[in-house]
Parts: C-alpha cells; sequence; structure tokens
C-alpha cells in the first residue's frame, strides 16, 4: 500500500463508495490494517469529523457495521433519486408494517392485508428485506439488516400482534 495514503480516507472512501454497511474487518480487508482497534478508532474520528461539520452527511453504525449515509432531512427530501429494487406498492405497504411491529406473524398480516400477503412476502424475501422463522403453524416476519441500511430505518417498536 502506498505509504503517502491517508488511511482514515480510505476508509472515508470505502464507506462512500460500498452500496452496503461494512464491517470493521472488511474495511481491515480493505486497508490492509490488522488492528482492529486501530481502524475502531479511525472510524470513531471520522464519525466526530462528521458530526461535528455542518454537512449533510453521517457515518452511522448499524449493528457493529458503518456506513456512510445522509441525515435527516435531507435523506427524505432526495431519497427518489437514489435507485434500488422495485417493490411494488402492496410490498411496500407490507413492509412499513413490519418494520414498525417486529416480529409479526405471517397468518395475522395475512387476515390484515389480505391473500396478496403471500405474494408481497415472497418479493419481500427475494430482495432481502424481511426475513422467516417457523412459529406453529405460522411463520415469524421481522426485517433485515438489509432493510435497515437500505432504508436508514432500524425498527421502532418491539410491539408484537
Amino acid at each position: 500500500m502506498d505509504e503517502q495514503l491517508d488511511y482514515k480516507r480510505l476508509i472515508e472512501a470505502a464507506l462512500f463508495m460500498s452500496p452496503n454497511a461494512l464491517s470493521v474487518g472488511d474495511l481491515s480487508g480493505i486497508t490492509g490494517i490488522k488492528s482492529m482497534g486501530h481502524i475502531e478508532q479511525m472510524l470513531n474520528e471520522l464519525r466526530s469529523e462528521y458530526a461535528s461539520r455542518d454537512t449533510s452527511l453521517e457515518v452511522l453504525e448499524i449493528d457493529k457495521k458503518y456506513m456512510l449515509t445522509l441525515k435527516e432531512p435531507y435523506a427524505s427530501r432526495v431519497s427518489q433519486l437514489a435507485s434500488g429494487p422495485d417493490i411494488t406498492k402492496g410490498a411496500l405497504k407490507l413492509l412499513a408494517y413490519v418494520s414498525q411491529n417486529k416480529n409479526s406473524v405471517q397468518s395475522y398480516l395475512v387476515k390484515v392485508f389480505g391473500a396478496s400477503t403471500y405474494d408481497h412476502i415472497k418479493e419481500l424475501l427475494e430482495h432481502g428485506f424481511i426475513e422467516r422463522r417457523r412459529q406453529g403453524r405460522s411463520w415469524r416476519v421481522s426485517t433485515t439488516n438489509k432493510f435497515k441500511e437500505y432504508f436508514n430505518a432500524p425498527n421502532r417498536s418491539d410491539a408484537t400482534p
């Protein structure tokens, strides 16, 4: 690696370019720095730098992974410019509900949203935004880390129907 390279800026560049959040291990592989503590120190410095600047950007930590993202209200004002997976309106409504009601039961979702729920769940599983775990004769449905990263929206409720 070039000795003139600023590793903190390399981490910043990796966070900027990656479509997914990156772990300390990912960043170690990119920079070639073996010390996880040193990587974490540079991440904390970057987070502080962005937090102290008058900027629309921030370094966000989600489940011990990091990403460079937009702060609110900027993110919601320009989100339509980002390209991403096409999700049907019904699937998006279901996803919004599941994100607000952690570990929803699929049989309950079908009662609320109708038989098309099965198609919406299949679509959301294919995009990787939800996961299912067997619970008795039904399934528990919850959002994934990919959902959190993509929508910058962690689960806000632990309410279960």
